[in-house]
Parts: structure tokens; C-alpha cells; sequence
């Protein structure tokens, strides 16, 4: 004898015998509400006692105060960074190329007005007209980013070289303007500081990521990362490439081209050759990055890298 299926019921509709079917009874996956709706009952809530008012009773999700505790800081690295992977993920994000650099170097448009202001700036005429003549750097990174992004390179399904910077200004807001001039997202990782620090205006909203923490940040930076533009910078920017190249060096990463920007900067400011001369360091560790002063030049020796289609090199 074969058994009668009914025919398929929508909950609140009539089902086979003609009465409404519960929604509670219908055949779905999810028989727990969901955090959300848990939340909104608990504050929706109208009973107001001493015992529902205090602190103690707050859905520890909810708990603000409870979550900022000293004891809670394994919890919030882990937030930290599953938050920027998912939001990463979840925008296709295969892997970035980092662009590094000054947070002081003035872009093209304010070079004049700062030069103009230089004679009353606490930090004197010398250090703005040198700051000034480093506005050249602003543009190798913004024509790096738009390079890099103008190329559009996907691979299964993600893309690939989306530029990433430090949210900020002056060599940060270069990369994210040239990726948004060739019309492509960008991602800014910016750290939360005692001063003001906003992200620029060029980082694209749903990959504008906020640290408190700069060793999550800098997790960020590298654990996508295909290529590293470092350009003049300070001790933000030394820490982030030497902590690199220590990875490197180490085995912990594998290698990926580095850039340092502005042979002139470099060879004043850091003594590779003495490093190794005092034996510190070997001479085969120079060989990890590379000086280069132009935008051609690094996108060039990326393409070769990694072998890319030709096609790659769009100027």
C-alpha cells in the first residue's frame, strides 16, 4: 500500500486537515532565537526591580562595563581580529597590497600652504621645506595604489592587490585615493590613539576597520599581504617594516617583494651595509627588500614576482 504524502504547508496557512499550523511547528533549522531577539526581549522587558536594574543582570554581551575589563583582554584580541577577518571575507578580499608611510608628509595641495607657515611652525623653517620636498613620495603611493588597483587581478572569485593602508593621512591617504581614482575599494586599518585620529576620507566605508590594539592591527596588515610599499616615515612606519622583515628573516613568513621608498631617505636615515658589516645581520638579509623611487618600478618587479599576465602592468 503507498503511503499518502500530504502536499507541502507554509506555518499560518491552512494545512492538510484545514487549520492554521503553528508557526512554531513548522520543519525550519532554527528552533533558538537568535542574540538579537534574546537582547531586545531582556531590554524590552517592562519589569523594573532592583534585581533587573543592576549591572549583574545585563546579558554579558551587552555589558559594556563587563567587557572592558582587565580580565576580558583575551576575549577583545579575539573580537579584534575575527571582527576585520569577516568584514575582509565577506567583501572578497583575496589579498591586499600594504602601503606604509608618513602620517606628516603634506599632499600636493597643502605643500604650499604649509611652506607658507613655515617661518611661525614650532618645528622650524628646515623641517617643513624637508617635509615639503617629500610630497613627491604622496605621489609614487598614490600612483602605486592606482596601479595596483587599475589592474583589477581576481583569482577564484577574490581579489587580489586590493591596496590597504593605515587609514590616516599624508602617505596613507595617498594609497586609498589612488585605488579610489581608478575606481576600486581600499582598506584602511586605523588604530585608536589619545589624539585625534580619523580615517581619510579615500578609505572605503565597509573597509574602514578600527584597532585598540597595534598588534592585532598589524596581524591585519601582514596576513593578507602579497606586497609591502614602505615609504619615509617614522617610528610607526620602523616598526611595522622591521617587524616584517624579522618575519621574513625568521622563517615565520614567507617572502613577498618589500619596497622602500626614496633611496635618499633610506641610505641617510638607516645603515643597512653597517648592520651587516658589524655582523648582526647577514649580507644575504639586504636581499629581502629592495629601495626603488618610482611606482613603475615596484609595480614592475610585482608583475614578475608573481608572474602575472602582462596585462597587469597598466600605467
Amino acid at each position: 500500500m503507498t503511503e499518502r504524502k500530504e502536499p507541502p504547508h507554509e506555518p499560518g496557512k491552512p494545512g492538510p486537515h484545514g487549520k492554521p499550523e503553528p508557526a512554531d511547528r513548522a520543519l525550519t533549522p532554527r528552533k533558538f532565537y537568535k542574540a538579537e531577539q534574546e537582547a531586545a526581549f531582556s531590554e524590552g522587558s517592562p519589569t523594573h526591580t532592583p534585581q533587573t536594574s543592576h549591572p549583574a543582570y545585563r546579558l554579558a554581551f551587552r555589558d559594556t562595563d563587563f567587557l572592558l575589563r582587565d580580565d576580558l583582554r583575551p576575549v577583545r584580541f579575539q573580537l579584534e581580529l575575527l571582527k576585520a577577518e569577516t568584514m575582509l571575507e565577506e567583501a572578497g578580499v583575496g589579498s591586499m597590497f600594504v602601503i606604509y608611510g608618513s602620517a606628516r608628509i603634506p599632499s600636493p595641495e597643502t605643500a604650499e600652504e604649509l611652506l607658507a607657515k613655515a617661518d611661525t611652525d614650532p618645528r622650524g623653517r628646515s623641517v617643513i621645506e624637508s617635509l615639503v620636498a617629500k610630497t613627491k613620495y604622496y605621489e609614487e603611493a598614490r600612483k602605486l595604489a592606482y596601479m595596483a588597483s587599475a589592474a583589477a587581478i581576481v583569482e577564484n572569485g577574490e581579489r587580489q592587490f586590493v591596496v590597504c593602508s593605515g587609514g590616516g593621512p599624508s602617505i596613507m591617504e595617498a594609497a586609498n585615493r589612488g585605488a579610489h581614482e581608478a575606481g576600486a575599494e581600499s582598506v584602511g586599518l586605523n588604530i585608536v590613539l589619545p589624539h585625534e585620529q580619523a580615517p581619510n576620507e579615500f578609505v572605503t566605508p565597509r573597509l574602514s576597520l578600527q584597532f585598540h590594539y597595534f598588534a592585532l592591527r598589524k596581524m591585519h596588515f601582514l596576513m593578507r599581504a602579497r606586497a609591502l610599499a614602505v615609504f619615509p616615515g617614522g617610528f610607526g612606519t620602523f616598526d611595522e617594516f622591521f617587524e616584517t622583515l624579522t618575519l621574513v628573516q625568521t622563517g615565520k613568513m614567507k617572502p613577498i617583494p618589500i619596497f622602500l621608498f626614496g633611496r635618499e631617505f633610506w641610505e641617510k636615515v638607516v645603515n643597512f651595509e653597517a648592520l651587516a658589516d658589524e655582523g648582526v645581520i647577514s649580507h644575504e638579509d639586504l636581499k629581502l627588500f629592495r629601495i626603488v623611487d618610482t611606482a613603475d618600478e615596484a609595480w614592475d618587479r610585482i608583475v614578475k614576482f608573481y608572474k602575472l599576465n602582462p596585462a597587469a602592468k597598466i600605467a
